[in-house]
């Protein structure tokens, strides 16, 4: 495989040029290869780094997180333990996140019932956001 611009290694990963230059200022994935003028070239292993990236990014991981399972996934000598645990942990935040959203919907859409929905200006939803205290799913 020969180099590739920014450009064509975005189209060949799925990642924006826009993103790949973050995840390089950032130290999330390692600086391309410069041409003489300073061009990025990228590689066969550049790009399937930044598509780990984006297929880790599609399953909620931050970065962070990404950062410590590239440096899994390129130490060959790693018990697989610590990889199964650090998923184990997204899946656990993604459990408390899908309950907190579950929350906020039922909130919201007791709100929705509330609201007459009409020509007049009294609306509960606004009245609620307006107010000091939090509103209470299910009430």
């Amino acid at each position: 495989m020969e180099r590739m611009n920014i450009g064509q290694a975005a189209k060949a990963s799925g990642v924006s040029a826009k993103m790949i230059r973050h995840y390089e200022s950032i130290g999330l994935v390692a600086p391309a290869a410069r041409t003489e003028a300073g061009y990025r070239l990228y590689g066969a292993r550049d790009i399937h780094t930044l598509q780990f990236v984006r297929h880790a990014r599609d399953l909620g991981f931050s970065l962070a997180q990404i950062g410590e399972l590239i440096g899994l996934w390129q130490d060959r000598s790693r018990p697989s333990r610590q990889v199964k645990a650090l998923a184990q942990a997204h899946i656990r935040a993604l459990e408390q996140k899908a309950a907190e959203l579950l929350t906020m919907k039922a909130t919201l859409a007791q709100l929705v019932q509330c609201c007459h929905g009409d020509d007049r200006p009294e609306c509960p939803i606004l009245e609620t956001l307006a107010n000091d205290r939090q509103p209470a799913a299910g009430h």
